[in-house]
């Protein structure tokens, strides 16, 4: 046979496949029908696991590792498309209907809104750029940011999570865990990071550098040309610009913006000092209640998976036989258990269609752990 004739040959095998495919997930259907006529789960674990012993041991030893993943395949896209024949009530589908449903008003013009430094921080920055009116409230740390929103002292609160130079802000995601809580937006911050210091100070005269460890790793490529620099993490880039306008000395400066510069009555000594111009932030908008405000087309979850080989692969299987697209994934350690991990998912998903809340409620069902944290829009 030539290789025309061995493609052919192919093409009808192929063909074969689909047809056996669409008589295997027909008959998945009427199975779904007995199961939900009898009140039945849609995972049953000893039945796949006698369904994969027996096609491996049927296989042959060439084809038995080929012929598993194959069949862990098809089991988890038959899970899936009986999910979504499945019609869920759960608590969560419940709370999202309620919450598309009530907020049919668009987001808010004005709010209070608890941010994690001082006066001419990013947070208060994307916060006005959020919210027209915003009364914005200062915050310590970012734990008494989720601690305002989750205590009712503030409606809502600003949060950064990651940054297009320096990565995930780990923080952030460490304190998600411990607290309630909802995203309702995000948004994307450009940042221009300059360098600060009291009026008549120059460059030459700087020995010590402060700012906020996430403004130092961006602008790595300006300290290390300055070696000679100490440089000292703080709290905040606004905190930072604010200590170095009270204080006395002469020889100390902060990465920080130009509006702190303006704020704190500062010299810039130097603009754009960050490694790259293409540097954002991105913020997420925090509220202690669901609510999903009308265009919100990305939705962020939080879960943990079995500590076993391929948890990870079949999740993101559910996510791949429904086209969705996952923006963000991040894992973080789960203190007190060695080598297991929390896991960030963000995806491109509507929360209106049912498939995706149906989605939502099959790993809510099937997870030791889930938390679904919102759907929202973002903006640039």
């Amino acid at each position: 046979m030539d290789i025309q004739e061995m493609r052919e040959e192919l093409n009808q095998i192929d063909l074969e496949m689909v047809q056996l495919f669409a008589k295997r997930m027909d008959t998945i259907a009427r199975i779904s029908k007995h199961k939900i006529e009898n009140n039945l789960p849609v995972l049953d674990s000893e039945r796949e696991l006698e369904v994969l012993n027996h096609v491996v041991e049927i296989s042959g030893n060439k084809m038995e590792t080929y012929t598993k993943r194959l069949f862990n395949t098809l089991l988890e896209l038959s899970k899936s498309y009986q999910n979504q024949l499945f019609s869920h009530n759960s608590q969560l589908a419940q709370d999202i209907k309620a919450a598309t449903c009530e907020l049919t008003r668009q987001f808010p013009y004005k709010a209070n809104v608890a941010c994690q430094g001082t006066e001419g921080s990013y947070s208060q920055q994307a916060c006005e750029k959020l919210f027209p009116l915003p009364n914005p409230m200062f915050f310590l740390d970012f734990d008494s940011v989720f601690q305002a929103v989750e205590k009712g002292m503030c409606e809502y609160g600003l949060l950064p999570v990651e940054n297009s130079l320096a990565g995930t802000v780990i923080t952030v995601y460490d304190l998600m865990e411990k607290h309630k809580f909802h995203i309702v937006r995000s948004i994307r911050l450009r940042i221009n990071h300059v360098l600060v210091a009291k009026k008549g100070v120059a460059l030459d005269d700087i020995k010590e550098i402060i700012s906020h460890e996430q403004a130092i790793s961006q602008c790595s490529g300006f300290l290390k040309a300055n070696p000679q620099i100490k440089v000292t993490v703080f709290s905040n880039t606004a905190t930072a610009a604010k200590y170095v306008a009270e204080s006395n000395r002469s020889d100390l400066a902060a990465i920080s913006s130009e509006t702190c510069a303006e704020l704190y009555n500062l010299d810039i000594l130097t603009h754009n000092i960050q490694n790259r111009d293409n540097n954002y932030t991105r913020f997420i908008c925090i509220s202690k209640e669901m609510r999903i405000y009308p265009g919100a087309n990305k939705i962020s979850i939080l879960l943990s998976l079995p500590h076993k080989p391929g948890s990870l692969c079949t999740l993101l299987s559910k996510f791949s036989s429904l086209g969705l697209n996952l923006t963000k994934l991040e894992s973080r350690p789960i203190i007190g258990k060695d080598f297991e991990f929390m896991f960030y998912f963000d995806f491109d998903a509507s929360i209106y269609l049912p498939e995706t809340v149906n989605l939502l409620c099959e790993l809510e069902n099937s997870l030791s752990k889930f938390i679904f944290l919102g759907s929202y829009s973002e903006i640039f």
